[in-house]
């Protein structure tokens, strides 16, 4: 994997209650970011956040559209999580639920928004909970350092599908 250009950190804010929101910069143009995370052999390349492999990445990428990944960690622990496309706009809005798996209970909603920025990218992700005990639990579980590396794996393999693109053309 290249080395990234320059690492961005992604800031995470809880707007209300009920609410996280993840935001990030990237290198590279929104196209490639939507790229890699709706492309199933992609999201293998950086949903593990560096902790595993990617066993499964189902994605049906239409409207009523079920998705799954699973990540085998290294030490054997199946972490899995599914949901539903419910709103599509190529390379600009996907938004979809989310069920932890081992937490059948606490679906969210995700709203992403991938956006232009001077030099590359921005990309939103608004997670609406049902209840703040579902954001707590979320917000509490350890997510951001995985969430932060698997958004750092995210931009180098966009960066590689950059750089393939330079040299084809």
């Amino acid at each position: 994997m290249p080395t990234l250009v320059n690492k961005h950190s992604a800031v995470v804010t809880l707007p209300t209650d009920t609410q996280i929101q993840i935001s990030r910069d990237f290198n590279v143009p929104k196209e490639l970011v939507y790229r890699a995370w709706t492309t199933p052999e992609l999201v293998k390349r950086w949903w593990s956040a560096g902790h595993g492999t990617v066993t499964i990445a189902d994605i049906d990428l239409k409207i009523g559209g079920m998705w799954r990944w699973v990540t085998v960690t290294d030490t054997g622990f199946e972490v899995a999580f599914h949901g539903e496309y419910r709103e599509l706009i190529p390379n600009e809005r996907l938004v979809c639920t989310e069920v932890y798996e081992a937490m059948p209970d606490g679906e969210a909603l995700n709203s992403l928004s991938f956006t232009d920025r001077e030099g590359g990218s921005n990309l939103t992700l608004l997670v609406q909970h049902s209840c703040q005990e579902h954001r707590d639990g979320h917000v509490n579980s350890g997510m951001e350092s995985g969430m932060q590396s698997a958004l750092a794996m995210l931009e180098a393999v966009a960066l590689e599908l950059l750089e393939q693109a330079a040299v084809e053309a």
